[in-house]
């Protein structure tokens, strides 16, 4: 589904990505880098039924390697394909930060240790369906105690889980969480999810750490929607609209000053966040 990945790929720039690539169907790919001329577009083979090869994942773990970060998930479809390349893809994977969203996590389940050889450098985005289908448990279950949820997640699965929901909780692998209580029922809209999958990739290509980025986006995601809520009301804002929102946000968040002493030389230039002195 272009428009997913399109909304991703331009979330990732809006949150200050400096290089966008992107691998999608060849069916669609002259599409998405007319619709993100700043991308570099590059077609994969796909199956009948619309999903990515398994044979490309040989492909896309080259470029995936050169990079900080990179986002897998949004718009893919055709259950069995995705699952077959993502088995494929990820012994092939090394040291970047990978962000999964969507389908490219449902192969998780039955493998909760398919993400351990990344020692923590992945972030995942589920909502409660997803998160349900990942550890194999009512989805009930999840919304009844979403903080218990989420730190088994993280644990279990050693990966950064940011648990999509009215609140928004993310928790590391060492059972550290963090809650997003803010947003709003406009943030529900088609295609959100992919918005928010962007940024948060587009955060760790600029050097976050994987609790970093996550957290950091969901509160700019989060944000955005606010922002839109108070000049158009809580309904009928598009996911698209949220992108050009990011950019003053992260502008205005306004960073602590440096700290003094020893410890200063160990603090980066910038801000991972909004670019200003760290």
């Amino acid at each position: 589904m272009p428009g997913a990945i399109i909304l991703a790929g331009t979330a990732a720039l809006r949150a200050g990505a400096g290089k966008l690539q992107i691998g999608t169907c060849e069916s669609v790919a002259q599409a998405v880098g007319v619709a993100v001329p700043e991308a570099l577009v590059f077609g994969l083979a796909e199956t009948s039924a619309g999903g990515i090869d398994a044979s490309t994942a040989k492909k896309v773990a080259e470029q995936v390697n050169q990079v900080n970060a990179a986002l897998i998930g949004p718009g893919m479809v055709d259950s069995d394909a995705v699952r077959q390349f993502m088995q494929e893809l990820l012994p092939r994977i090394q040291r970047t930060t990978l962000v999964l969203d969507a389908e490219a996590m449902a192969f998780i389940q039955g493998a909760p240790d398919a993400l351990h050889r990344l020692e923590g450098n992945v972030v995942l985005t589920p909502h409660a369906g997803e998160m349900a289908s990942i550890l194999g448990m009512d989805k009930d279950v999840v919304e009844a105690d979403p903080p218990s949820t989420v730190r088994r997640a993280a644990s279990v699965l050693r990966a950064v889980v940011a648990l999509k929901g009215a609140e928004t909780f993310i928790a590391t692998p060492e059972g550290e969480v963090h809650c997003y209580q803010s947003g709003n029922v406009g943030l529900a809209t088609s295609g959100s999810g992919d918005t928010l999958a962007g940024v948060v990739v587009g955060l760790a290509a600029r050097g976050a750490t994987p609790v970093q980025a996550a957290v950091w986006g969901v509160y700019l995601h989060g944000t955005a929607g606010d922002e839109l809520a108070k000049r158009m009301g809580k309904l009928g804002f598009l996911a698209r609209e949220l992108l050009d929102e990011i950019p003053p946000i992260m502008a205005g968040v306004g960073c602590p000053p440096p700290r003094q002493g020893a410890a200063q030389t160990r603090i980066p230039a910038q801000c991972t966040i909004c670019g200003g002195p760290a």
